[in-house]
C-alpha cells in the first residue's frame, strides 16, 4: 500500500530537471550534487523508508554506511577489534575511483529488480538517476552515476555495492581464503584484512576484475596493500625495514602500536592530516568573514565548531592531535583579532581568558573499541566478543 501511494504522488508531481545544480568542492574541482525540489525530496524519502525495510534484511553485517542505527564509529571500532582479535598481517586499503560518478544505471536497475517488483518504484528510480545536472544554465542528462546529495543516492550506492562487492567478498572468504579475512565497508570506503600475503594479492587482482565487470575501477594511487598487524613491526625489523605503513579510513590514520600498561599490540588512530588541514582552512576563511563581528558572537560559533569536531575525533589515543587542533585554532583567532585591532599582534596573556571561555579543552568522548563491542554484545545477548568480531568485521551475514 505504501509503495502504491508513492507511485501515485509522483505522477502528479513530476520532476524538474533544472533543480539539479553544480557545487564546487572546498578543495577544488566540481562535483554534481542532486538538489531536488521539495516534493521530490519527500517522495524520495518515502521510497527510501520502504526500501530500507527490504534491504536491511539482505545487507551484510560488515556494511555500515548510511544504514539505520549504524555510523562511522561503529565501522572504525569493528575494524580495530577485527585486526586485533584476528590473525591479520596484511591490509588492503581500497579506493574505488569516482564511484558515485561511475555507477551504471543499467546495473543499478537490474539489482533493484531482484527485490523490488513494483514497476512504478523502478520507474521512479530510473527517473532520479537520469535527472541530469545544470551547469552555467545548461542542463545535461546523466547516463552514468548518481548525483551526490540526493536522498536516494546512499541507498542505491549500498544496494549496488551489496551485489558487486558484499556478496562476492563473502563467497570469496568462505570458498577461496584459507586464513582469516576481515571486511569493513562504509559506503564506497572499504578495508580488507588478510592473514596471508598470497591471498591478499590474489584477492586484489580478482577484485579489479570484479569491478571491471560493473563499470568500476580501483584508484591506482590510492589503493594500497600494506603489511599491518600484530607481527608487522617485529617482522619488518627483522628484515631491516622501517616501521609498518599506515592507512587512512573515515578520517583517521591507523597505525600499529602498543598499550602502555602491558605492551600488548594495539591499533591506534589519529586524525588524518588532510582532514585537520581542510578543517582549519575552512575556519580561517570563516574567521576572516566574521572579523568585525562581536567577540562573543564569534566565540559562540567557534565553540559549536570545536564541540562538533571533538564529537567525531575524540577517540582514545588521539588527544595529542586534538590539542594541536586547538592550538592552531587559537593562533588563527589571535591573528584575526590582531588584524582588526590595528595595534599589532595581541599578547597571549590578554587573549587567554577569551580562549578559555569559548574554546573547550579536548577530552576523550569515545570508549575503546573493545569496550564498545562488549557493551553491544550485552545488548544482543552474545557470550563471546570473538563472535561479535565475526559479526562486525566480515564473518557472519548478520
Amino acid at each position: 500500500m505504501s509503495i502504491y501511494i508513492v507511485g501515485c504522488i509522483v505522477e502528479h508531481i513530476g520532476h524538474n530537471p533544472h533543480e539539479e545544480s553544480i557545487f564546487r568542492r572546498p578543495m577544488g574541482g566540481n562535483v554534481p550534487l542532486g538538489v531536488a525540489a521539495l516534493e521530490d525530496k519527500i517522495v524520495q524519502q518515502a521510497v527510501v523508508t520502504v526500501l530500507n525495510e527490504i534491504y536491511e534484511v539482505d545487507f551484510k553485517g560488515f556494511s555500515y554506511g548510511f544504514r539505520p542505527g549504524r555510523g562511522p564509529h561503529q565501522a572504525l571500532d569493528a575494524l580495530v577489534v577485527g585486526i586485533q582479535r584476528k590473525r591479520v598481517n596484511w591490509v588492503l586499503d581500497a579506493d574505488i575511483r569516482n564511484f558515485y560518478d561511475s555507477l551504471s544505471h543499467e546495473w543499478t536497475l537490474k539489482f533493484i529488480e531482484h527485490r523490488v517488483a513494483d514497476r512504478r518504484i523502478r520507474r521512479l528510480i530510473q527517473k532520479w538517476l537520469k535527472a541530469g545536472v545544470s551547469e552555467d544554465g545548461q542542463w545535461s542528462e546523466t547516463n552514468v552515476g548518481t548525483p551526490q546529495g540526493s536522498v536516494v543516492s546512499p541507498l542505491l550506492a549500498n544496494a549496488y555495492l551489496h551485489y558487486v562487492f558484499d556478496l562476492w567478498v563473502e563467497a570469496w572468504r568462505k570458498k577461496v581464503a584459507k586464513g582469516d579475512v576481515i571486511v569493513v565497508r562504509y559506503a564506497d570506503d572499504l578495508v580488507v584484512g588478510f592473514e596471508h600475503r598470497t591471498e591478499a594479492e590474489r584477492f586484489l587482482e580478482e577484485f579489479r576484475e570484479r569491478l571491471a565487470k560493473f563499470g568500476l575501477e580501483l584508484h591506482a594511487e590510492k589503493t594500497r596493500l600494506i603489511e599491518f598487524g600484530r607481527f608487522a613491526a617485529q617482522d619488518r625489523k627483522r628484515r631491516g625495514e622501517g616501521k609498518p605503513d599506515t592507512f587512512t579510513f573515515l578520517g583517521f590514520t591507523h597505525y600499529c602500536g602498543m598499550t602502555r600498561k602491558n605492551g600488548a599490540f594495539m591499533v591506534w588512530r589519529k586524525t588524518a592530516k588532510k582532514r585537520m588541514v581542510a578543517k582549519l582552512r575552512a575556519i580561517k576563511a570563516e574567521l576572516r568573514y566574521r572579523m568585525h563581528e562581536p567577540v562573543a558572537s564569534v566565540g559562540e560559533w567557534l565553540q559549536r565548531v570545536v564541540v562538533g569536531y571533538y564529537r567525531y575525533h575524540a577517540v582514545p589515543g588521539n588527544t595529542d592531535r586534538l590539542y594541536v587542533f586547538g592550538q592552531r585554532l587559537r593562533r588563527l583567532w589571535r591573528l584575526t583579532l590582531s588584524r582588526r585591532s590595528q595595534t599589532g599582534m595581541l599578547p597571549w596573556d590578554r587573549l587567554k581568558p577569551i580562549f578559555n571561555r569559548w574554546i573547550p579543552s579536548p577530552r576523550v568522548l569515545h570508549p575503546y573499541p573493545s569496550c564498545t563491542l562488549r557493551r553491544h554484545s550485552s545488548k544482543v545477548g552474545a557470550v563471546c566478543v570473538n563472535a561479535l568480531v565475526r559479526f562486525c568485521a566480515g564473518g557472519d551475514q548478520r
